[in-house]
């Protein structure tokens, strides 16, 4: 059978840091207090002239590079944002026109958080159903430019940056023991939409909007929520969380990195947490976190890894993946 396999991965962040203590000047909030509650001690914020589009270019280019590959290998490219250049055309059509690859399907795909885990199954169907052989997926986002600077309860827990990995088509024999992506398991439950949302739009407000939540009913519902789908991923492939290499979560909040962990009976030492550095990246976490355990070494060909995410709608989903 087809497997979609991962050939690289690849990330940016912008220049500009703004850390706990620069925010205690803006709003009514201390390092201390921030650390306690998210684990955050720093974020990234894109300058104001670097558009979603800028990142997303970055972090493919590099992701091709440890591939091996270039932009005119790809035929299919894939951008997971809650943050667009615009409304339309898509932000992965600025991704394609940059790469020199005019003509194949490229397309936003938006499920806030849970979008670059959303990603992979739309782009490991596109290569199983034979319609793509070489894609490149990419989670970027300027969530500052959606934020209320002046809401602590917000403010303080999301940065910007972008993440990509290039996805190739090679034969498998249908196993666990397979290189690629293993199964996917996506979800959403659109009754929670006053929890995590944003209050504007086009169809609504003709207005942007800022991002809007209820802290502690979110965290409630994400522990049980990504345990659950981590718990389908194993279930659906008859593996342990033993079995499993790495957990790389959607970095949201470090207290709900660790209390899923501790529901599942996961090694903290298996986490790959970047939240302390990047913060909240929505669609931009999980790659961006792959990309370090990648390029620092921890996460090497053949290991086991799980990806989970939710986000706002509640969407929410894990995959299994094979580096």
């Amino acid at each position: 059978m087809i497997r979609s396999v991962i050939e690289g991965v690849g990330s940016y962040l912008p220049e500009k840091v703004l850390t706990n203590a620069e925010l205690a000047v803006k709003v009514d909030t201390t390092d201390e207090w921030i650390v306690e509650r998210s684990g955050i001690t720093k974020r990234y914020v894109a300058a104001d002239n670097q558009k979603t589009s800028d990142l997303a270019i970055a972090a493919a280019e590099r992701a091709l590079k440890a591939a091996g590959r270039d932009g005119k290998d790809v035929d299919l490219f894939v951008v997971a944002t809650t943050t667009p250049d615009q409304i339309f055309p898509a932000t992965a059509a600025r991704v394609q026109a940059a790469l020199g690859r005019p003509g194949v399907p490229s397309f936003d795909v938006q499920a806030v958080c849970s979008g670059f885990v959303y990603g992979l199954a739309v782009v490991d169907n596109f290569i199983k159903a034979g319609q793509a052989k070489c894609a490149v997926l990419i989670g970027a986002e300027v969530f500052s430019r959606i934020v209320d600077w002046t809401d602590r309860t917000t403010c303080v827990l999301f940065g910007d940056g972008a993440g990509a990995v290039v996805l190739g088509a090679q034969e498998g024999n249908g196993s666990t023991a397979d290189r690629g992506i293993i199964s996917t398991h996506l979800h959403s439950d659109g009754r929670y939409h006053d929890m995590l949302y944003v209050d504007g739009g086009p169809g609504t407000t003709n207005a942007t909007g800022y991002v809007r939540m209820k802290g502690k009913e979110v965290f409630r519902h994400a522990v049980v929520n990504l345990t659950e789908a981590v718990n389908e991923a194993l279930a659906a492939n008859n593996v342990t969380i033993d079995d499993v290499d790495w957990l790389v979560p959607h970095q949201a909040n470090r207290r709900i990195l660790d209390s899923t962990a501790q529901k599942l009976g996961l090694d903290p030492a298996k986490v790959v947490v970047t939240v302390d550095q990047h913060a909240n990246t929505s669609a931009a976490s999980i790659p961006l976190a792959l990309s370090q355990a990648v390029s620092d070494g921890r996460i090497k060909k053949g290991h086991l890894v799980l990806m989970e995410a939710m986000g706002g709608g509640f969407t929410w989903g894990s995959s299994l993946v094979r580096m």
